[in-house]
């Protein structure tokens, strides 16, 4: 009897077909024109001498160590990554992808955001991460619901406006 992997299945993310391509082409800009050019770096601050005092060398030798994590991190973010069928969502509650109308309960101010994965997070475009402590108040909420959501300086209400895709 087989057994599923959980673990594995936790870091998967879903993005808009637009996320998505955004990170496979960050990922194919690092690949093919930030490490080329660090290697360049590494191999002209070598043709200098004495590495053990080139602090050029060293600082290269750094920026690649950083760029090869950003680009594993990446790959592993792409290969988890699915796209969202959003024809297929229920719009009874408040799931990712949701675009969310909520009215701030104690000043009346009301608010339209679109709820995302990490990496598509754009606040003043009204993207707002699931990950973030609204959008994981607003999650699974419906229109007419109260979501209290703890803030640093206390416990905002929003009421449940709208939620559409």
């Amino acid at each position: 009897m087989g057994f599923l992997n959980f673990r594995n299945m936790s870091n998967i993310s879903y993005y808009s077909p637009e996320g998505l391509k955004k990170l496979k082409d960050e990922l194919l800009y690092l690949e093919q024109v930030e490490r080329p050019r660090v290697t360049q770096e590494i191999a002209d601050a070598r043709d200098k001498g004495d590495l053990s005092e080139n602090a050029e060398y060293h600082a290269a030798k750094e920026e690649q160590s950083h760029l090869e994590t950003k680009i594993a991190k990446l790959k592993n973010v792409i290969s988890n990554a699915r796209i969202l069928d959003e024809s297929q969502l229920d719009t009874s509650k408040i799931l990712i992808h949701s675009i969310v109308k909520i009215k701030n309960t104690a000043n009346k101010m009301e608010f339209v955001y679109t709820l995302v994965a990490d990496s598509e997070t754009d606040v003043r475009n009204g993207k707002l991460s699931v990950k973030s402590p609204i959008g994981q108040g607003l999650l699974g909420k419906e229109v007419g619901d109260i979501a209290e959501i703890k803030v640093p300086n206390g416990i905002m209400k929003f009421e449940i406006l709208e939620i559409s895709r």
